[in-house]
């Protein structure tokens, strides 16, 4: 009887990198998704309607405050339908980065027992998020029907816009997730790139409210592309071109972060 060993290798190419690999296992995507899913809303007594009071609940708030109270300025876009984007995509980011960057440590019963690409539980993780933020989206939908707010055909661009969304989520997710491996302080980076993440970013204010001389910041800044994006397709508002620059360091990120995570996952299952 021969035994087969399957060694993660510490590569540093394109192709060491296995891609292909993930693809070939993706049923476990799948039934991890699905799991994970059952597990979110199939077995709590209010399963997806919790999901959809809280973002109700969400943008309620959010309206008292920014809308109401301080009278943000949105033209005319309603601020609770202005603000609504920005929240469920950064909510869709944070998800992401919390859930996948500390998947491995998460999976670790998992990942002693039996082989598979370790890339697989970050990616599961930010489709089980998907669902979610699909949820969230359609809260939104309800309210400009409420509104009687007219859908632009830039709609069609939605897809491109949650795309963008995960690959933003997993540029950070991947690293972190790496780095938890060998490093279990990483995971307290967590919090502070949320937390400090969402002041910096045009969640809940108009971008025009910086000062012009710090525009560079947010053009650098993946999720401010992301966040306008998603107002540009789903409000119909212009989006500024020198948002294009963020997706630099938001690719650089995610190419950097899979070799890294490549390099460490020959010994994930020794350290964790």
């Amino acid at each position: 009887m021969q035994t087969k060993i399957i060694r993660g290798g510490r590569g540093n190419s394109w192709k060491q990198l296995r891609l292909k690999k993930v693809w070939q296992y993706r049923s476990l995507i799948y039934a991890f998704t699905m799991r994970d899913i059952k597990s979110q809303y199939a077995q709590t007594k209010l399963g997806i309607v919790w999901s959809l009071i809280q973002a109700i609940t969400a943008a309620l708030v959010i309206n008292l405050f920014f809308g109401i109270l301080i009278k943000m300025n949105t033209g005319s876009i309603p601020y609770i339908l202005y603000a609504f984007p920005g929240m469920m995509s950064w909510y869709f980011f944070s998800y992401i980065v919390n859930q996948a960057g500390t998947s491995l440590v998460q999976s670790q019963h998992i990942i002693k027992k039996v082989y598979f690409p370790k890339l697989i539980l970050p990616l599961y993780k930010s489709l089980v998020g998907m669902v979610e933020h699909l949820i969230w989206l359609a809260v939104f939908f309800g309210m400009a029907l409420l509104m009687a707010f007219p859908l632009q055909i830039t709609l069609l661009a939605l897809p491109i816009c949650i795309l963008t969304n995960i690959i933003a989520g997993l540029s950070v997710a991947v690293w972190l997730s790496a780095l938890t491996v060998r490093y279990r302080d990483a995971s307290h980076i967590i919090p502070f790139v949320i937390g400090f993440g969402v002041f910096v970013t045009p969640v809940f204010y108009k971008a025009a409210m910086i000062p012009e001389a710090y525009h560079f910041l947010l053009y650098w800044n993946p999720m401010a592309g992301v966040i306008e994006s998603y107002r540009w397709c789903l409000l119909g508002m212009p989006f500024d071109i020198h948002y294009i620059y963020g997706f630099i360091p938001m690719v650089v990120l995610l190419v950097t972060g899979l070799f890294y995570f490549r390099k460490v996952e020959g010994i994930i299952a020794d350290v964790i």
